[in-house]
């Protein structure tokens, strides 16, 4: 090794400068961050560039959150690589972000994996004036084509049927429900967004379904979690999250055909479905250079329909099939009361769901328990914030935790278990509970959310009016912890057989 003329080693003094650099450098950042997120929560000590990624397991992304509140409380700073979050958890901090302060917390944080698509257009994945007024046409459209009344009962109520007709055909012998779930889900959704549902055989619905599927997996997968925390970087690293962005393509191709369809034999004055509806508006607002209403918005936001209608309620479903595997004694119940309040003689409707309280609490405990968007969509805020006595900049994205509120123990007396009681009174009467949040909270509150539950309670009730769920293995065998969790729980893959009742 050379030496100074002094006898100091030129390496140790090169590393001296070196070091001297790199403090200088992480001391600068440290104030810009400070300037600009100005007074946030305290979290877990960050790395550069990398945040707190190593800190948690990616694939169990929620419970390793969820642990991080029990260190550092309900509220605090988690870094997804070089940005800061906060992330909101337990009952109480989730209640005064997403309602008490409702307008302030509506923006739309940051979802990797979507908006390299989307590009922030769209109705879920949109912010600002754009956003509320493409929720309000949204709203009003898909009530004037039947959401929440008698005649998309009536559609749902045959759509469940068919989905018996399918189930019937396995004959007892093992199967996989996934396909037929995703099948009269999206049937629901496809019905007020094309106008029509389609056969199960449909080979272009088929592809729509796989598409779904496919990245639901993907985004729930550890390279889906990795592209959220590492976005910038992701993008240009090979991987099976690279198929999310050429599979929203090939949604947004189909959505195409159809949008062209449409257009040429448009009759505004008698819309057929929601496409219709969009299609008119944006010729009532074509002299409009502010309007928010374009073919571009028009595709984006049908994909969003699309996907959010067939995905979550399936997974509900299919979810619930296999809690009730897990637990017979509550599939004997359900029985006992469909057989009491409906009989064998006539469908199930909305009417009976009143007369059901049993049901009715099994349903949402299903929907606690399986909690399939543990973490919602990101969240930003509109403006700066003083949220106990921390200083929130608007520029901060906010993850609400809303697994974390299902899981509260001072809101459910026994959270980490399935308990329907979870939703029933002392005399056995349905019992609503303020933390129950499975469509979120607040301004942005699933739009869908009457939708679903018609969809889970006729679904449901007609599957066990016709069949007796028989596991392939015993129930205490039978593993209902989700197979991997990130944008959604994905229930285990799993068989069981259907015996006709």
């Amino acid at each position: 090794m050379e030496l100074f003329p002094g006898g100091r080693p030129v390496l140790g003094g090169a590393f001296g400068v070196l070091l001297a650099l790199v403090g200088s450098c992480l001391l600068f950042l440290h104030l810009t961050w400070r300037r600009k997120f100005g007074n946030l929560p305290p979290g877990p000590p960050a790395l550069p560039f990398v945040g707190n990624v190593l800190q948690v397991d990616m694939r169990e992304l929620i419970k390793s959150l969820r642990e991080l509140s029990k260190t550092y409380g309900p509220m605090y700073t988690f870094h997804l690589g070089s940005r800061p979050c906060v992330v909101l958890s337990g009952y109480q901090v989730l209640k005064e972000a997403l309602i008490d302060r409702a307008e302030e917390f509506s923006g739309r944080g940051d979802f990797p994996a979507v908006q390299m698509w989307s590009k922030g257009n769209g109705i879920v994945y949109g912010t600002g004036e754009r956003w509320r007024q493409l929720r309000r046409f949204a709203i009003s459209t898909l009530k004037n084509f039947g959401m929440g009344k008698r005649s998309i009962e009536q559609r749902m109520k045959e759509e469940a049927q068919f989905l018996v007709a399918e189930f019937r055909k396995t004959q007892g012998k093992p199967f996989d429900p996934t396909f037929f779930l995703s099948c009269a889900g999206s049937n629901i959704i496809c019905s007020l967004v094309f106008g029509e549902r389609f056969e199960y055989t449909d080979k272009k619905f088929l592809m729509l379904l796989d598409l779904i599927n496919s990245n639901w997996k993907l985004m729930s997968s550890t390279w889906g979690q990795l592209l959220f925390t590492f976005p910038k970087i992701m993008r240009h690293v090979p991987g099976p999250h690279q198929q999310i962005y050429k599979n929203y393509l090939k949604l947004a191709e189909f959505v195409g055909e159809r949008l062209e369809m449409n257009r040429q034999t448009l009759d505004p004055s008698a819309p057929r479905d929601f496409i219709d509806c969009f299609l008119t508006k944006i010729q009532q607002e074509k002299g409009n250079p502010d309007s928010h209403f374009n073919e571009e918005t028009l595709s984006k936001t049908t994909v969003n329909l699309f996907f959010a209608g067939t995905e979550t309620v399936s997974s509900t479903l299919r979810y619930g099939l296999r809690i009730l595997l897990r637990h017979p004694e509550v599939e004997e119940k359900l029985h006992e009361e469909i057989d009491r309040v409906i009989g064998v003689n006539r469908s199930p409707c909305m009417e009976d769901r009143t007369k059901m309280p049993y049901t009715d609490a099994v349903i949402h405990e299903i929907q606690r328990y399986a909690d399939i968007v543990p973490m919602g969509v990101p969240h930003m805020l509109t403006r700066d914030v003083e949220f106990r006595g921390y200083t929130l900049p608007k520029v901060c994205q906010e993850t609400p935790l809303l697994w974390d509120g299902h899981f509260d123990p001072t809101q459910f007396k026994n959270p980490d278990s399935f308990d329907p009681t979870h939703f029933l009174d002392e005399s056995g009467r349905f019992k609503r509970n303020d933390a129950f949040m499975a469509f979120s909270a607040g301004k942005r509150v699933c739009l869908g959310e009457g939708l679903a539950v018609m969809e889970l309670f006729l679904f449901l009730t007609t599957i066990l009016q016709n069949f007796r769920l028989k596991p392939l293995a015993e129930p205490q065998d039978i593993d209902i912890t989700p197979e991997s969790t990130g944008l959604g729980s994905i229930p285990r893959p799993y068989q069981f057989c259907l015996l006709p009742r």
